[in-house]
């Protein structure tokens, strides 16, 4: 089964009184290019965290962010009382000094000034902490990792489709070439009846013209391409990350195509093989999302 490169996943677990949410996403990308932003009193279990998700996801742009939040009961920023009533004091030192009177509205005043909030959230995280966060990654992955299954049955019957399309078109060249043959002979033979006081060896014409018509003939092309068709149906199928081999597979299938194109001879021919171009464009953009 195809597993494509962009997906997203979020997972959010409560512990105690903390609730640490993850959320992953993911792009295409041909190495593994990881970023993650975690918070402070989680730093000494980022590199295990990012083996976890190397381990997990193995290529793609991935951008991993861990947030922790605080449920306890009293708020997580409080009023710094002893700041505050060293400000009020000076305040009231200063009125009477120099003989200005105090402020009317207290609060607005002294909650201006700077350091009178302070934070009570723990800047160290205990084996617990580590126990849900862990557990936050690892769902947040699984449901990354469903999101790229999902998106890789899509992309599974795309290039189904587009496959098939070309099998069909290829199947319609066949009925094109015996036209085609006679067509070349005929040409030729006008443009030497053209030729004023020429003469020439029938028999040495008949092998020339055999020789030639040879050097286009595109059964090779045909046999190949229906293989390397073959290959990246067979390949779909597979297991593990076959994005790399389905980029190889549609290379090969262009060398046929071209090939196929330059041997042609023929318009309907190459407006085949023009269909069968815009079939492989389409695929070559999508390998670019497997796995």
């Amino acid at each position: 089964m195809l597993l494509s490169m962009t997906g997203f996943g979020k997972s959010v677990v409560e512990i105690h009184n903390k609730k640490i949410t993850v959320e992953i996403k993911s792009l295409n990308s041909k190495q593994l290019d990881l970023s993650m932003r975690v918070p402070q009193i989680l730093r000494e279990k980022e590199m295990e965290m990012r083996n976890a998700v190397s381990r997990r996801l193995e290529r793609g742009k991935v951008e991993v962010n861990i947030f922790i939040e605080s449920l306890g009961s009293e708020s997580a920023v409080q009023l710094n009382l002893t700041q505050l009533k060293t400000y009020k004091a000076q305040i009231e030192e200063m009125s009477a000094a120099l003989g200005i009177p105090e402020p009317t509205d207290w609060y607005s005043v002294l909650l201006r000034f700077p350091e009178v909030m302070k934070s009570e959230t723990s800047t160290t995280a205990d084996e617990d902490d580590f126990k849900g966060a862990a557990t936050a990654l690892d769902q947040a992955l699984e449901a990354l990792v469903g999101y790229r299954r999902t998106e890789g049955e899509k992309l599974e019957e795309f290039f189904a489709t587009r496959i098939n399309r070309i099998r069909d078109l290829l199947a319609e060249v066949p009925r094109y070439e015996t036209e085609r043959v006679e067509h070349i002979r005929a040409r030729i033979i006008d443009n030497l009846g053209s030729l004023p006081q020429v003469e020439y060896d029938r028999s040495r014409l008949e092998q020339e013209m055999i020789f030639y018509i040879e050097k286009l003939d595109v059964n090779e092309e045909k046999q190949r391409l229906t293989q390397h068709l073959h290959y990246f149906m067979e390949t779909l199928a597979g297991s593990g990350g076959q994005g790399k081999k389905l980029g190889f597979i549609s290379q090969e299938m262009g060398r046929e195509i071209n090939t196929l194109g330059s041997k042609s001879n023929h318009a309907e021919m190459q407006r085949l093989v023009v269909k069968m171009k815009d079939e492989l464009e389409q695929i070559k953009e999508q390998v670019l999302n497997v796995l």
